[in-house]
């Protein structure tokens, strides 16, 4: 987790890490299906209760693997609870509107785990890397995001922020695996090369924003993610905590004594 206004987190990070884990890659990803189980459970509650909502925003560079944890730690949960939005190029209707309109528009419900693939972050990443607005519109926009997950969190959005944190070269292995292999090939882009040339500029975007945006509210978590396995499991143990932190639970009824008594007798005493 970093704190407000720590500049360096991501050359302080190893994307190699795999500090805190269970094991091996053998023995960390036989205790994923464990944590898949409590994962569900605490979502059942939080669906239950109907009060709150929690929001994952996942950011990375091309082929950090945000699809992956998506697919991985996800699966088991309630998709009726469930709702993930990826953030593309902008609409011609998004663009007509300020730059956080679409994302309010996919605020997780009461009850609901909201996941972002990308988000609100690309407007001071991708706008600012390639110079698609001047700085005196993009640099305010930390401000302003800063106020909306506050006015979110107010509103009862637990936000959970996720910088998966990969090295230059294991984007090249994972953008050659895409190329090479059939299965996968549907994946790469060509603009994923142009992309990865800007990666130094990126990296420096990406450090600021970590800095100007960890708050108390909506804290960021950069999860070294070179090790898919060590990904999976760091990020289902933050979610974990997190809810457990929130401390959902199933909403008690004040008295079911008449609607028990009609279900054993039927109404006006009738079997």
């Amino acid at each position: 987790m970093v704190e407000a206004g720590h500049r360096g987190t991501l050359n302080e990070v190893d994307p190699s890490s795999t500090a805190g884990a269970p094991g091996d890659r053998a023995v960390t990803a036989a205790a994923l299906p464990g944590l898949h189980e409590r994962l569900l459970g605490l979502q059942d509650m939080l669906w239950a209760e109907a009060r709150r909502s929690l929001l994952v925003v996942l950011q990375a560079m091309d082929a950090g693997g945000k699809d992956g944890t998506i697919r991985h730690v996800f699966q088991g949960v309630n998709p009726q609870a469930t709702r993930v939005t990826a953030f593309k190029e902008p609409t011609q209707l998004e663009l007509a509107h300020d730059f956080l309109w679409r994302v309010h528009r996919a605020v997780p419900a009461a009850g609901e785990i909201g996941i972002f693939n990308r988000s609100h972050y690309e407007d001071v990443l991708i706008v600012r890397v390639h110079g698609l607005v001047p700085e005196s519109v993009w640099r305010p926009r930390y401000e302003a995001i800063n106020a909306f997950e506050h006015h979110l969190t107010e509103a009862g959005v637990t936000i959970v922020k996720l910088w998966l944190h990969i090295s230059p070269d294991e984007q090249r292995l994972r953008l050659l695996e895409r190329a090479e292999h059939p299965d996968k090939r549907w994946k790469f882009r060509p603009e994923d090369l142009a992309e990865r040339r800007h990666w130094d500029e990126y990296q420096v975007a990406a450090d600021e924003m970590i800095a100007r945006t960890s708050t108390a509210w909506a804290p960021w978590h950069v999860v070294p993610a070179n090790h898919k396995w060590y990904r999976n499991w760091a990020v289902s143990d933050i979610l974990i905590a997190t809810l457990q932190d929130m401390a959902p639970a199933y909403p008690t009824p004040v008295d079911l004594g008449l609607a028990l008594e009609e279900l054993r007798h039927g109404p006006d005493g009738m079997q």
